[in-house]
């Protein structure tokens, strides 16, 4: 069983980046380009950068291209994210646990980004396919 599960490692991880990548492109498509229900943010006002990092970021993220850069900058946006929208140092009444604060999706793209900085782009990238970062 556990040699199954070992020779899924690499096509799982590359769907995990894929799907993880996209998801974030679509965050930042509601607040750039208005898609998905979302509203288009003021011009270079706080959450339009946050937009434009999600966006480009997250279709790197997916397609695997600086993968390590894109996921690197993806994980410090979560990180102020939370820390400013979410955490806003309330420690009082628990508000500074995710789960009661809604910063739990912050916290978790913030290390699923961390993690994929870390471990590289994987063999199904187009950084591996023209040897960025082999």
């Amino acid at each position: 069983m556990r040699a199954s599960l070992d020779r899924l490692h690499v096509p799982v991880y590359a769907l995990l980046r894929f799907i993880s990548g996209m998801m974030f492109f679509c965050h930042g498509a509601q607040k750039i380009l208005g898609w998905f229900d979302g509203h288009v943010q003021g011009t270079f006002s706080f959450l339009w950068w946050g937009g434009l990092i999600e966006l480009v970021c997250g279709l790197l993220i997916a397609v695997g291209l600086v993968t390590r850069w894109s996921a690197f900058i993806a994980s410090g946006e979560m990180m102020v994210a939370y820390f400013k929208s979410h955490f806003a140092f309330a420690f009082a009444g628990l508000h500074w646990v995710p789960i009661v604060n809604k910063g739990e999706l912050a916290v978790v793209y913030c290390f699923l980004f961390l993690f994929i900085f870390v471990h590289g782009p994987g063999r199904f990238s187009l950084d591996h396919r023209f040897g960025i970062d082999p």
